[in-house]
């Protein structure tokens, strides 16, 4: 807790107390400011400062009482205090936490935490009143509206209550005997009801659930993972638990995270159809009408129940009681722009914060949660089959060496083995779907000049234009540029040299289209479902039956649940393996184990297909005899004589600029710097795979520290040991995901 503010009596000036300030803007530390007299503050309130010539915005993080005049003379004061919602002390302390983690500015994380708060907030609506005046000619319906004006209504409402028209109330204003007020905003949300349909769940589930509940009862921090087979019901397993909490502790609130907008979706209509009211959501397709409602109703401890993406684990909860993070092995946790942080690690951290249970539930969990439960450190929940009589599905890889495509009839490239066709065609033989798996977007990866072999690129940077044969487009994925694709190299000249190599989801569509041209098909990538209400509209059609063939990237590999889909075809399966990522055969077996894991998941059975040119790799087998506890001891084996997360961490400094000679130079003099610290390596300087990206050049150092050392020290240690030219941009990132 902050101190106490000393005592105005101990000074003759009309300042009084230190106050600790961050504002938003990126200051490496808190700012000292004096509190005025007769203003009032506590800690997680906002206030505007004067900073150089501005004033700025900041929130109050603590106090301090000065020891001499002398220590508030020289200060600035506070300017005014906001009327935003105080920060809750956990959230505050959390969000602190947090930025010093990341190793970000305080003043630029809280930014980021704050930023709903820039939205202004809607008007307040108007109603009349009465002013005590007579009306010059009394009718019935004047009467009416003065004998219902007893409280402050809303034009509308007014007018139905008293059984007139709107020109009536109006009227009446005009003259004076009505006036027109803002009314008081009283936000009501409606709260879940842990009652209204609760889960019929199997005997393994109802184990779990109990298992869960020992854990919840014991009202301290409990990490859980909750370890349970594609379709094992994981779901209603964690539901359960929430509507435990929602039942037993009225103020406590509760957070479900999720990967995925399409995956939010799905989720929010089982959470209506269990809690009966519309859950709270946050992502980045939610209206900023809705954003600073939310925020400010969380604040309040209002809102309940939050579902939402990685960035709704910063809201200001009041007093967290259960946080879920589902699918808690994705990669889409991890935040990879402004400040870089994991959400699943950081929701641990918030967990024990609020002396909370933190469920990290999947079906083929990371690394870093599997290790963590293998030890001890958090209890380990296994469901190990399938709800009801549905079965895991079989899978058979199809070695594409020796199963090569057959060309189309116009000598065209093909995708799809003869192998893989036959399994559509008896599929849709059966009148069951198929789901065509390709974690690739657009028609083609890479777009190239057979006349010179030049590859069209994002301008000043490296990365690849995908073509995007739907709308007629080059499109850089990295950088959003986007382009019409010519008819003539823009390297040689040559005309409708261009060719399109390899295949993305749209080539796979067209493919389709050409051998099954009776089936419905259609894409299901984040191209085609853009926002929730496309994704919504898309799943519908799913389930409903409206579509044969899904092809699809990862937007539709995990979390789903479409009944008469019995295929999985993945058609590149080896995609995932390439690269220097130290992750790729962990993410691989992962994607292709949920993507596996969408067939056959009610009563009828399922049936998934790799088609792979390297069936002997250890990820292909695990899937092929669904051995992931085989996979994971092979993967952690490895990781531990490399001293790899799990058994070591990881940071990288990603150093870019637009002079490439500045940056080489600046690398090579950083490198001197690094300390000579026991226990911790430092690669590097190397150029980073994409070297340019929108003209910057790129240079990437990786830092290994074993889990005994200091990683963030160490890094804050040796950058302070020199100063970096402003023409230098520096990125931080502890515990990378991605190396590009």
């Amino acid at each position: 807790m902050s101190p106490a503010p000393p005592d105005p009596s101990l000074f003759n000036e009309k300042l009084t107390t230190i106050v600790k300030v961050v504002v938003l803007a990126p200051m490496a530390e808190a700012l000292d400011y004096a509190l005025p007299a007769g203003m009032s503050l506590a800690a997680g309130e906002h206030v505007i400062v004067p900073l150089g010539h501005a004033k700025v915005r900041g929130l109050v993080i603590g106090f301090e009482t000065p020891e001499t005049h002398e220590d508030l003379s020289r200060l600035k004061a506070v300017l005014a205090k906001l009327d935003d919602p105080i920060v809750p002390e956990a959230s505050l302390t959390f969000w602190l936490w947090a930025a010093g983690w990341t190793l970000t500015p305080p003043g630029i994380f809280l930014n980021g935490c704050l930023r709903a708060l820039k939205i202004p907030r809607a008007a307040p609506k108007q109603g009349y009143v009465l002013t005590g005046e007579q009306p010059g000619r009394m009718t019935k319906a004047r009467q009416a509206v003065l004998d219902t004006a007893l409280v402050p209504m809303g034009l509308g409402d007014l007018a139905m209550a008293a059984g007139v028209s709107t020109g009536v109330v109006s009227a009446l204003e005009k003259e004076g005997v009505l006036r027109k007020v803002d009314l008081a905003r009283e936000e009501v949300w409606p709260q879940p009801n842990p009652d209204f349909a609760p889960a019929r769940l199997n005997d393994s589930q109802g184990a779990a659930h109990q298992l869960l509940r020992m854990e919840q009862d014991k009202h301290a921090f409990a990490p859980v993972l909750l370890d349970g087979v594609t379709g094992s019901g994981k779901t209603e397993v964690y539901l359960e638990s929430v509507a435990d909490l929602l039942r037993s502790d009225p103020d406590a609130q509760v957070l479900i995270l999720l990967p995925e907008i399409a995956l939010t979706q799905a989720v929010l209509g089982r959470l209506e159809a269990r809690f009966g009211v519309e859950v709270a959501q946050w992502h980045a397709n939610i209206s900023n009408g809705n954003r600073r409602r939310i925020w400010e109703g969380v604040a309040k401890g209002h809102v309940r129940l939050v579902v939402g993406a990685r960035s709704a684990l910063f809201l200001p909860y009041q007093r967290l009681g259960l946080i879920v993070v589902d699918e808690e092995h994705d990669g889409s946790y991890k935040q990879e722009e402004g400040a870089r942080y994991h959400a699943r690690d950081l929701a641990v951290f918030r967990a024990r914060l609020d002396g909370a249970m933190v469920i990290l539930a999947s079906a083929t969990p990371s690394l870093e949660t599997l290790t963590n439960a293998e030890k001890g450190r958090y209890a380990w929940i296994r469901l190990e089959q399938r709800h009801g009589i549905a079965q895991l599905p079989d899978i058979s890889l199809i070695d594409m060496k020796v199963h090569t495509p057959a060309k189309g009839g116009r000598g065209e490239q093909m995708w799809l083995s003869d192998t893989l066709v036959g399994e559509i065609i008896a599929t849709l033989r059966r009148q069951e779907q198929v789901l065509l798996f390709l974690n690739r977007r657009g028609y083609a990866p890479l777009v190239l000049c057979k006349a010179c072999g030049e590859k069209m690129t994002s301008p000043n940077t490296d990365s690849w234009l995908v073509e995007h044969r739907a709308s007629g487009r080059l499109v850089c994925h990295l950088t959003g540029f986007s382009m019409r694709k010519p008819k003539t190299c823009p390297h040689c000249g040559a005309q409708d040299s261009l060719i399109s190599v390899g295949p993305g989801v749209e080539r796979i569509l067209e493919e389709v289209h050409a051998r099954f041209p009776e089936a419905r098909a259609e894409v299901f990538s984040s191209d085609t479902t853009p926002d929730a209400a496309s994704s919504a509209s898309l799943i519908k059609r799913i389930e409903d039956n409206e579509i044969d063939i899904i092809i699809a990237t990862q937007a539709a590999a995990k979390g789903h649940n479409f009944p008469n889909l019995t295929l999985v075809g993945i058609v590149d399966a080896d995609l995932g393996l390439k690269g220097g990522d130290l992750r790729a055969a962990e993410r691989t077996f992962q994607l292709l184990a949920q993507a596996t894991g969408r067939a056959g998941r009610k009563l009828k059975p399922g049936k998934a297909v790799l088609q792979t040119y390297t069936p002997e790799h250890p990820v292909m087998q695990a899937l092929a005899h669904q051995d992931r506890d085989a996979f994971y001891a092979y993967e952690l084996m490895s990781r531990e004589i490399a001293k790899f997360p799990p058994f070591g961490r990881l940071a990288a400094l990603i150093l870019s600029a637009k002079d490439q000679n500045l940056l080489n130079r600046f690398s090579r003099e950083l490198a001197l710097f690094i300390p000579n610290t026991e226990g911790v390596d430092v690669y590097g300087p190397a150029d980073a795979p994409l070297a340019l990206v929108r003209g910057q050049w790129r240079k990437r150092f990786l830092v290994r520290a074993d889990r005994n050392r200091d990683l963030q020290a160490f890094v804050n240690h040796w950058l302070a040991a020199i100063k970096r030219p402003n023409a230098i941009r520096l990125v931080v990132d502890i515990d990378p995901y991605s190396f590009l």
